[in-house]
């Protein structure tokens, strides 16, 4: 079984079979949808992003460089100005890095969303092109859209310009390649070399990294057979189609901002640097979001309330909840930490800000997430006005920077608000995170809300974790435990140990399966009839989470056996029926779950958390999947009466602890495990942490704020 999401399997599946994380849906013909309505805000954000950064001017690394990092500085500089770089990612990279890069990360592909729709006679002009390389001819719309204007010539001119497709392998572009240019392709082709680099930073993104080690990206270079690493890095950053970065590492007992009694000898001294290659799109993001974190740690937040109002709430609410509280009346930005009981206190925080005149909003992933939270805190879920106080509002993140929830935006763009309570901060990738707290006023307080043992975003960074390892803020952990059964098996894999626990009321329940075929039985079994009959749960309630979309029990064989068992049809729409379960992904990363209304020729109606929507028919078979079981990325942010987890015995390369506390962490009441995995499933509880990803935020942010005591 693959992880979730799997990559393309083969070069025309990987491009026009179901994508749970495209997105592009739209509502009714005359309405604006909520997803094109999020990437206009974000297109408008990564402008406001670059205009940011032009504004710049080049800032060298804040001591005299020499060697190998002076030849950096001058390469990156030489781009910036439009010359090529005269280094070599040979003279940069001298020792190997101890982390290795995994070329092709088991993750769905993401769909660029903000091409235009191509003309028809630029489609019909790569359809051509396609056909003469032998690529298939259903790829003409994305290469189309994803090329532009002129796509046709240019991909005849550059026929690796295919690998920026998503699901395009090199393998597959050097056959097209090789069909199109006959006796010119060769491997040492610096279109080739480009081509590769790019897609491979690509691949890195999806994997979650925003930036690779240069030693990482020549050891995959020399993987995918380019012949020259080096030169075709040079070529890929002469044609911007990449950044180059270097960061100076901290030496034992050396500061990294240097020392003014430094003697003259020790300056001309070489530092020693770390070598970097990105995407100008997440390069530029995480820059973006490191300038609003420390215009937000290094503001003076807005004045509401006297220090003794804001101490008495913080009596009042005592323990941790007070703990937040007193952070948020001081500080600009706060971390709080802590399990699914936790969210009472910023609950409570909501309501302390309410008390004193804020204008506070609470954000979650989903709308899972938000209607449980509104219901905890007393909150709405409706967009309203809130200056001057009253009710909080709880909204998800995707609606506020959209607008179709919240506060809206003043006159200058940014949130018309003062307090900001971001839930599931660990879904944060860099490009959402940045779009968050650049849209923040000045005085405004972030406080950024989740349990840092849970599965980390789908896109790339690490947000979350980078900031609480930073330690350039505030921090809060909850002293709050999850009770109960569940509570406590869901604590102890936490910290690695997966315990039996006492469960008199059948709260946890394991199911032995000795192969595949059993567990799919046994699973829905337990979803039709044991758990409504012995625990109460009707099936509409119980959610199944397995490790992948693939295999004899992935999401996909799981779903036909449930469908057929619980919503027997004839899938007349798409595979679908009134009345199934479906997960439906309007964005990357974004899935909402629901089941379908009905169908008509303006597409699929369906009712996600309470919310009409209308999936035109063309993008049916791209957003939908059947939702009765999902991965444990799609369920992250969600919580069901029941969950039965599944685990085959094929999925023991799929486990790790993250994936198996945010699983088995989705169940309220009662959570089954239909267990095939064996040793498998203890050992990656005690053994196998998250995969580390490569990121910048903590150097970015390291010289623009003080290391919070």
């Amino acid at each position: 079984m693959s992880t979730e999401p799997e990559p393309a399997e083969d070069l025309e599946e990987g491009v026009t079979g179901k994508t749970p994380d495209a997105a592009d849906a739209g509502e009714d013909a005359g309405q604006v949808s909520e997803a094109a309505a999020e990437l206009a805000a974000q297109r408008l954000e990564r402008e406001r992003i670059a205009k940011r950064k032009a504004e710049k001017a080049p800032i060298a690394a804040g001591t005299k460089l020499s060697g190998t990092a002076a030849d950096l500085l001058a390469a990156v500089r030489a781009v910036e100005s439009g010359e090529k770089p005269v280094v070599t990612a040979a003279a940069v990279v001298k020792e190997p890095v101890s982390r290795g890069y995994v070329p092709e990360p088991e993750v769905k592909p993401q769909v660029r969303l903000e091409a235009a729709v191509p003309a028809a006679e630029v489609v019909e002009a790569v359809r051509g092109v396609l056909v003469q390389g032998g690529a298939p001819d259903g790829l003409a719309g994305q290469v189309a859209a994803v090329l532009g204007e002129g796509a046709g010539e240019r991909l005849r001119a550059d026929p690796w310009q295919l690998l920026r497709v998503g699901g395009v392998r090199p393998e597959q572009a050097d056959g097209f390649a090789r069909a199109l240019l006959g006796a010119e392709c060769g491997p040492d082709d610096e279109r080739r070399g480009r081509a590769v680099t790019v897609w491979l930073l690509e691949q890195a993104a999806l994997a979650g990294h925003t930036v690779l080690e240069m030693p990482a990206l020549v050891a995959a270079l020399s993987q995918r057979g380019v012949p020259d690493p080096d030169a075709a890095i040079q070529e890929t950053l002469a044609e911007g189609d990449a950044l180059a970065f270097q960061d100076a590492l901290e030496e034992p007992g050396v500061s990294a901002r240097g020392d003014d009694e430094e003697d003259e000898e020790d300056e001309e001294e070489e530092r020693p640097v770390r070598v970097l290659v990105g995407l100008e799109r997440y390069a530029l993001a995480e820059e973006s979001l490191a300038d609003g974190l420390a215009r937000l740690i290094n503001s003076v937040p807005k004045k509401d309330g006297s220090d003794g109002e804001w101490e008495r709430i913080a009596d009042s609410a005592g323990g941790s909840a007070g703990e937040l509280i007193r952070a948020v009346a001081r500080h600009g930005l706060v971390l709080h930490t802590g399990g699914e009981s936790s969210l009472a206190e910023p609950a409570a925080l909501l309501g302390a800000a309410g008390e004193l005149g804020l204008r506070a909003w609470a954000a979650a992933h989903g709308p899972l997430g938000r209607d449980r939270f509104a219901s905890l805190s007393g909150g709405a879920t409706e967009r309203e006005e809130s200056s001057g106080g009253g009710l909080p509002g709880v909204v998800t993140v995707a609606g506020l920077l959209s607008g179709a929830e919240g506060p809206g935006r003043d006159a200058e763009g940014a949130f018309d608000l003062d307090l900001l309570v971001v839930l599931d901060a660990p879904q944060l990738d860099v490009e959402t995170a940045a779009l968050l707290s650049e849209s923040l006023p000045d005085g405004a307080r972030l406080v950024l809300a989740g349990d840092p043992a849970v599965l980390w975003s789908v896109g790339p960074g690490r947000v979350f974790a980078d900031l609480l390892a930073a330690r350039v803020c505030p921090q809060v952990a909850s002293r709050r435990p999850d009770p109960g059964p569940l509570g406590e098996l869901v604590s102890g894999i936490g910290i690695g140990e997966l315990n039996q626990v006492e469960a008199p009321g059948k709260e946890v329940v394991i199911v032995p399966a000795r192969d595949a075929g059993e567990a799919v039985h046994r699973t829905v079994q337990l979803v039709a009839d044991s758990v409504p009959r012995a625990i109460g749960v009707p099936a509409e309630d119980t959610q199944v989470i397995t490790p992948g979309h693939g295999g004899a029990a992935g999401t996909r064989a799981l779903n036909v056996v449930l469908k057929e068992r619980l919503n027997p049809g004839p899938g007349r729409f798409g595979g679908f029926d009134p009345g199934d379960r479906i997960a439906y992904s309007p964005t990357p990363g974004r899935t909402l779950p629901g089941h379908v209304v009905t169908a008509d020729a303006d597409g699929l109606h369906l009712s996600c958390a309470g919310e009409a929507v209308v999936v035109p028919r063309e993008r049916v078979e791209q957003d939908l999947r059947h939702g009765w079981a999902l991965t444990a990325h799609q369920a992250v942010g969600g919580r069901w009466p029941a969950v039965v987890v599944v685990l085959p015995g094929d999925a023991a390369q799929a486990l790790s602890r993250p994936w198996v506390y945010t699983a088995f962490g989705r169940a309220e009441r009662h959570l089954s495990v239909v267990h095939g995995a064996e040793q498998a499933l203890p050992r990656a509880v005690a053994e196998v942490l998250a995969k580390p990803r490569t990121t910048r935020l903590p150097v970015l942010l390291a010289p623009q704020v003080p290391v919070a005591g």
